[in-house]
């Protein structure tokens, strides 16, 4: 039980999104936001949500590339509900059980919120699609600093330790960057930049899940419990 929930969901969820994003960039009719004669779709011109939408920024119907992407994207709750199950593998500490678990509730809700990108394409339930993007990361800070601790407090290599605090400083870095910057149609500098930093987080959290499931892994072990 132990193994399926926080080993074989988070490697499942984490090597399904990726493929997803290749299947669904390569469906993906074209057009961004500043030009709707782009062909296809540019990993550099076009957000992450993009695939998403009912239609394409070029007015195309964007089933496909929608379906993959939204699907891939809702998959995330299984993760959310995955980490539920992670304090138990700390049970042997108190602390270490109570911080695992407010790490746990964070992260489903993060990872709850990620299903909600999914389920909100930006073309047909904008504020609520902007909603869920923004917060995710929010609520996945807390969620790595408690967790953070928990594995430099445990007997989970320190690798998985340094990981999850580079995953912490790469998020909090674009949460901050959120507050701060622009609107990406102010100009195609602008939309570059911003496309370009959100698939450089999107893929340090995929990997961080991914990376995480192996120090779950090693802990299934030190407790010979499957």
């Amino acid at each position: 039980m132990y193994n399926f929930f926080t080993v074989t969901i988070l490697r499942f969820v984490s090597i399904y999104f990726v493929i997803s994003v290749f299947i669904a960039a390569y469906f993906y009719p074209g057009g961004n936001i500043h030009d709707s004669l782009q062909v296809g779709y540019s990993f550099t011109h076009n957000f992450l949500s993009d695939l998403g939408g009912y239609t394409s920024r070029a007015g195309d119907v964007n089933f496909l590339s929608a379906f993959f992407f939204n699907f891939s994207m809702f998959t995330f709750a299984a993760v959310g509900i995955g980490f539920l199950f992670v304090p138990w593998l700390f049970k042997d500490d108190k602390l270490n059980f109570y911080l695992a678990l407010l790490g746990s509730i964070f992260f489903f809700f993060g990872t709850i919120h990620f299903a909600g990108v999914g389920l909100t394409p930006h073309d047909l339930y904008l504020y609520e699609h902007i909603y869920f993007a923004k917060n995710a990361f929010r609520i996945l800070i807390p969620a790595g600093l408690f967790y953070i601790i928990v594995f430099f407090r445990s007997s989970v290599p320190n690798f998985y330790s340094y990981m999850t605090l580079v995953f912490f400083l790469f998020t909090t870095g674009y949460v901050i960057y959120q507050l701060g910057n622009g609107s990406p149609r102010d100009s195609i500098e602008a939309l570059v930049e911003q496309v370009s930093i959100q698939k450089i987080i999107a893929f340090v959290s995929v990997i961080n899940i991914f990376v995480l499931s192996f120090g779950f892994k090693s802990r299934i072990k030190e407790l010979n419990i499957s």
